[in-house]
């Protein structure tokens, strides 16, 4: 008697009902609306903070290393070679504006309630050792009881 093989659609069923990816499914859904919220704080906050110093559009910020460099409204490059830096720094904030909500949002939080969640399992565990502990000790003293009284009436006899 052989086992029978599960089927190929079988295996990918299992595969996608896996906790795993279906977490990894609502992960990549909320962080692309996530990155929606954060672009616009880049665009509508960070943007505005820096243009009070220079100009509101961070990729306008850039380094010619052969001149003359000449770059078309469009973004093609038309003579020298231009070093944008400014699109860096501002891909830059935007990660570090993203991980920095992720992890004070969501990171530290889930950690600080996980924690909670183990020391009160720890404390359950705890209570019901000491519990078990203590009815065998009385379950113990019984016996030492009933022994010492069978000890004691087989003398009398």
């Amino acid at each position: 008697m052989s086992e029978k093989k599960p089927s190929l659609w079988e295996g990918f069923k299992a595969f996608l009902m896996r906790g795993n990816v279906v977490d990894l499914a609502v992960a990549v859904v909320i962080g692309a609306a996530f990155t929606n919220i954060v672009n616009s704080v880049v665009k509508g906050v960070i943007n505005p903070l820096v243009g009070a110093i220079g100009t509101k559009n961070l990729d306008s910020y850039s380094s010619c290393l052969k001149d003359p460099c000449k770059v078309a409204a469009d973004g093609t490059v038309l003579s020298g070679i231009p070093i944008r830096w400014g699109t860096v720094l501002g891909a830059t904030l935007t990660f570090v504006i993203t991980a920095a909500v992720v992890y004070f949002l969501m990171v530290l939080p889930m950690s600080k309630y996980l924690a909670r969640m183990e020391a009160r399992r720890k404390a359950k565990e705890g209570t019901q050792e000491v519990m078990e502990v203590t009815e065998l000790e009385v379950l113990k003293e019984i016996r030492d009881a009933l022994v010492a009284q069978r000890g004691s009436g087989h003398d009398e006899r």
